[in-house]
C-alpha cells in the first residue's frame, strides 16, 4: 500500500484542522517553513489564527458543523492536502461519568468530524490529481485505559475510519496518512509529567511521510511498542491497565 506517489511539500496548498494552538499550529508552521504555497488555518474562530505569514489563510471550521465543512471544501478547492488534525479529549471512563455527553462530543469530533471532512474533499483531492489526507490519531487507537476510554474508543473508530479510506481513495490516487502518537507537548497534555513528544517533531515526521508516500506514522518508542504489542495485549498491555485501575492511580500512569 505504499507505492502511491510521493506528494511534495515544497509548493503544495494545504488545509490543517484545528490550527489555532497546539499540534495544528506546528503543522501550520512546518509546512511554510517547508515551502507550501498556502495554508488554510482552520478553526472555529479564525481570529484566534495568528497569521504572520501572508500565506497563512485563516477559515472558521467546527468539523461537527455541516455547514463549516461545506463551506471549507466550497472556499478551498485549491487544496492538494488536507490534516485531519481538529481533536477532543474530554478524559472519562464509559462507566463513571456522570453521563454520555463527553463520549459523545469525542466521537462527534474525532470520528463524525473526521469523516465529514474526508466526504467533503474527497473530490477536491481527486480534482487535485490524488494529493493526501492526513488523519492524527493516537497510541490509544490500539489500547484502552477506562481513565481516559471514550476518547480512546473514538480514535480506535478514527483509525478504522482511515483504513477503509485509504482503500477507497487509492483509486483516485489519494495517499492516506495515519499518524499515531503518545504524549504530545500541547495544552491537552499539560498536567502529563511524562516524557512528551514536541508537536514540531510530529509535525516533521508526518511531512516526510506524505513526501515518501508511507501511510502510517508512528512517532515515538511507546507507540512502536504498543502497535508491536496489539496481538498479545490481554497479556502485555492490560495488567498493568487494571492494577493502575484498582489502585486509583492517575489516568497518565499506564505507560
Amino acid at each position: 500500500m505504499s507505492d502511491l506517489v510521493a506528494r511534495q511539500i515544497d509548493g503544495i496548498i494545504a488545509l490543517v484542522t484545528g490550527a489555532n494552538r497546539g499540534l495544528g499550529k506546528a503543522f501550520t508552521q512546518a509546512l511554510l517553513d517547508a515551502g507550501a504555497a498556502k495554508v488554510y488555518a482552520g478553526a472555529r474562530d479564525p481570529s484566534t489564527i495568528e497569521v504572520t505569514d501572508a500565506r497563512v489563510v485563516p477559515v472558521r471550521l467546527d468539523i461537527t458543523n455541516p455547514g463549516d465543512v461545506a463551506a471549507a471544501a466550497r472556499d478551498c478547492t485549491d487544496v492538494s492536502l488536507v490534516i485531519n488534525n481538529a481533536g477532543a479529549m474530554l478524559q472519562t471512563p464509559f462507566l463513571s461519568a456522570p453521563d454520555m455527553s463527553a463520549a459523545r462530543t469525542e466521537m462527534e469530533t474525532n470520528y463524525f468530524g473526521t469523516l465529514a471532512m474526508a466526504r467533503a474533499f474527497a473530490p477536491v483531492l481527486a480534482a487535485a490529481g490524488g494529493g493526501a489526507l492526513v488523519n492524527i490519531l493516537s497510541v490509544v487507537s490500539w489500547y484502552a485505559p477506562p481513565f481516559n476510554a471514550s476518547y480512546c474508543a473514538s480514535k480506535s473508530a478514527e483509525w478504522a475510519l482511515t483504513n477503509a479510506l485509504r482503500v477507497e481513495l487509492r483509486g483516485q490516487g489519494t495517499l492516506v496518512v495515519g499518524v499515531h502518537a503518545g504524549f504530545i507537548d500541547t495544552d491537552m497534555t499539560a498536567t502529563v509529567e511524562d516524557s512528551k513528544i514536541s508537536p514540531r517533531e510530529v509535525a516533521a515526521q508526518t511531512l516526510e511521510a506524505v513526501e515518501k508516500g508511507r501511510p502510517e506514522v508512528l512517532t515515538d518508542a511507546w507507540t512502536r511498542h504498543v502497535k508491536d504489542s496489539v496481538a498479545t495485549d490481554q497479556e502485555s498491555l492490560y495488567p498493568d491497565i487494571q492494577r493502575s485501575w484498582d489502585a486509583g492511580d492517575s489516568p497518565w500512569s499506564v505507560r
